[in-house]
């Protein structure tokens, strides 16, 4: 089996990435929230005690879990040479332009022999006071005279392993952010794929970060190993769709013959394809109502030497329905009920795990949708969700599947 094998959102999880939440919570402040995509503050020692409950979750279900910081850990030790390279390009894309702060941040960096160690702090950012800076006669230096300033930004987002990459196929979706402050979280999977010894020289990226248009894991969905689907979204741009669908038709080695396009509107709620959508069972996904009547639906397709783009004008059931070659189930989110589905869409009620065809994670304080999905025969394992939440996304959105069972 390839070391990438995803081809669908319900076959069995076999192996999956996450990131536990670490400092990078901590530096978190009520200033900064709306830079860093945050609409609080989780509260770090129990979001911890949360997602390992996910975790374990997993493990009890036959599920691999491996964390984004082992792995990139074990990339820098698997390579001599590697640590200064990935810490020169971490500081670069991090803004940090003048040379006298690069040295110094570098030297701050390298002075950390642990490898994991080094990664965490990283993703922690480091506060102007960490590197005890004696005054020279620089501008730079006066103006950076804070006691709680970041002089790099830490990166609070990265529980949810789920936007940097998607795994497609055997391949992988390498993907520019949306957001300056979530771009540098590529980084990671870009060195993983390209000198862990696992996944090094064994992976077809479908699309590379530094391409020029915005494209999200979480807006990719695996209908199957033939048809994908990628929401034209707040974060994904359709420019990104276009060009990903050449890549996949005409430069990889993908079995994808058809891309279908959601349009979704644009609002912070609906960030991502999957905050609205999800597939949970051979025949059902749950939907957030408010985007029933307001969607667009555009099929690409390889014709000749081009991609032949096509609106396709049907109900949704019915688009689902031919890509899957059976009818389909939409479950509304909070029963159909405008204000209980707002109110459950916002904390994630329609963003759910599937780890087998019928058995899905959820958090647990989505109580209607959840009584719902039961009545419908679904195996409902509930997580906590009271800090975690806090950073709008869910069980879905912190998980990056890395093999599923063909």
């Amino acid at each position: 089996m390839s070391v990438i094998n995803v081809t669908s959102e319900i076959k069995p999880l076999k192996k999956v990435l996450l990131h536990r939440p670490g400092k990078e919570l901590l530096n978190l402040t009520p200033e900064t929230l709306e830079e860093l995509l945050f609409d609080d503050i989780p509260f770090l020692k129990v979001a911890q005690e949360e997602h390992d409950a996910f975790a374990k979750i997993l493990k009890d279900n036959g599920v691999e879990v491996v964390y984004l910081e082992d792995l990139m850990a074990e990339t820098l030790k698997a390579n001599e040479g590697l640590r200064e390279q990935f810490l020169k390009q971490f500081i670069k894309e991090a803004g940090i332009k003048t040379e006298r702060y690069q040295k110094m941040i570098f030297d701050f960096f390298n002075a950390i022999k642990d490898d994991k160690e080094l990664v965490l702090k990283t993703m922690e950012g480091v506060n102007i006071n960490e590197l005890k800076i004696e005054k020279s006669n620089s501008l730079v230096d006066y103006m950076n005279d804070s006691n709680s300033m970041m002089i790099l930004n830490p990166m609070p987002n990265l529980y949810f392993t789920r936007d940097p990459f998607a795994s497609v196929g055997d391949g992988v979706v390498l993907n520019r952010m949306y957001s300056v402050t979530r771009n540098r979280e590529t980084i990671y999977a870009d060195y993983i794929f390209k000198y862990h010894p696992e996944y090094k020289g064994k992976v077809e990226l479908l699309y590379n970060r530094d391409l020029p248009f915005h494209i999200e894991g979480g807006d990719v969905l695996n209908i199957n190993d033939k048809v994908l689907a990628i929401g034209i979204s707040q974060r994904t741009e359709a420019a990104a769709i276009d060009q990903l669908a050449r890549n996949i038709f005409f430069e990889s080695n993908s079995k994808v013959e058809e891309i279908l396009a959601f349009d979704i509107p644009v609002t912070r709620a609906f960030m991502h394809l999957d905050t609205v959508f999800t597939q949970i069972d051979t025949d059902k996904f749950t939907i957030h109502p408010a985007i029933l009547g307001t969607l667009r639906v555009f099929k690409l397709t390889k014709e000749n030497d081009d991609v032949k783009v096509v609106e396709m004008h049907d109900t949704l059931e019915h688009v689902l329905a031919e890509a899957l070659g059976h009818p389909v189930d939409l479950i509304l989110c909070g029963d159909g009920d405008a204000i209980v589905a707002a109110r459950e869409q916002w904390n994630d009620g329609s963003n759910t795990l599937c780890i087998s065809p019928g058995t899905i994670v959820v958090y647990e304080r989505n109580d209607v949708t959840n009584e719902v999905l039961r009545k419908k025969g679904l195996n409902l394992i509930e997580m906590p969700s009271a800090e975690l939440s806090r950073g709008r996304g869910g069980p879905r959105c912190m998980s990056m599947p890395l093999v599923r069972e063909d």
